[in-house]
């Protein structure tokens, strides 16, 4: 087997390794978040379901083998909006699996701003579901309006706490808990997956298999602050739980000093 290529860090929380060179755009007030007309939903619909679903459902099963383990979980709550939380292992397959994952439900996929900076694919990327994090005030609010306009039509919202990529990494980095007063704001359950890499007989891509665990509820006894904190760390743990079922590393992460 050929031996992991290697990448040296210095700071999980911050390090990036996606290797795009997209200089991304200001998410401002002018940025459109995309809205509930009719307009919308049937570009969505055309987008989302009809041109994109179908591609990445075939991409995933074609180069990874992808499986989800335990997704009726989420089918269970078909009917009321969930937050789902995850690693951030895979340029590609990280944004194509939520929507695997959360199947029936809408997913929209909260994305730093690169992700709809390109020229072509940046003026579709409202209808694919991607909700970019805002620079100013007035996108902030523009931001918090849409999520809470998509959760009204019981969707997924997708979060990946990490906020880096780092392909193919088998680890669960720290994350803050910031991200996770959204479910509690809005009084969702919360969900989370990890993708773990397999090996695989007859080929030298892995296979993605994907655990699905949840509904996580926040401790309702405790303050503000630590039902924030609290929910983050029961999250985290079984992320790092399941992370154990990764068995090749692609690529080896080694920190630098």
């Amino acid at each position: 087997m050929k031996r992991p290529d290697t990448i040296y860090y210095k700071d999980e929380l911050n390090d990036e390794f996606a290797g795009d060179s997209i200089k991304p755009r200001s998410i401002d007030e002018k940025y459109w978040y995309g809205d509930n007309s009719l307009y919308f939903r049937v570009m969505r619909l055309f987008w989302y379901r009809i041109f994109a679903f179908p591609i990445a459902w075939a991409y995933l099963k074609l180069k990874y083998h992808h499986k989800i383990i335990n997704r009726g979980i989420i089918s269970r709550y078909k009917k009321s909006s969930i937050f789902v939380f995850a690693n951030h292992t895979n340029n590609i397959a990280d944004a194509l699996i939520p929507s695997m994952v959360s199947f029936p439900h809408s997913t929209f996929v909260v994305v730093n701003a690169n992700n709809v900076s390109m020229p072509v694919l940046g003026k579709i990327t409202p209808y694919l579901g991607a909700l970019p994090l805002p620079d100013n005030m007035t996108a902030t609010k523009n931001f918090m309006n849409t999520m809470k306009l998509r959760l009204q039509k019981n969707s997924s919202i997708m979060i990946y706490p990490e906020a880096h990529i780092w392909p193919f990494y088998t680890k669960i980095r720290p994350f803050t808990d910031l991200s996770f007063r959204y479910p509690i704001m809005n009084n969702c359950p919360t969900f989370c997956f990890t993708n773990t890499y397999q090996k695989r007989k007859f080929s030298h891509n892995p296979r993605i298999i994907t655990y699905v665990d949840g509904p996580f509820f926040p401790d309702e006894s405790l303050g503000k602050k630590e039902k924030q904190t609290d929910l983050r760390n029961r999250v985290y743990e079984k992320m790092v739980e399941r992370s154990k079922n990764n068995n090749i590393e692609i690529i080896k992460y080694i920190k630098q000093d």
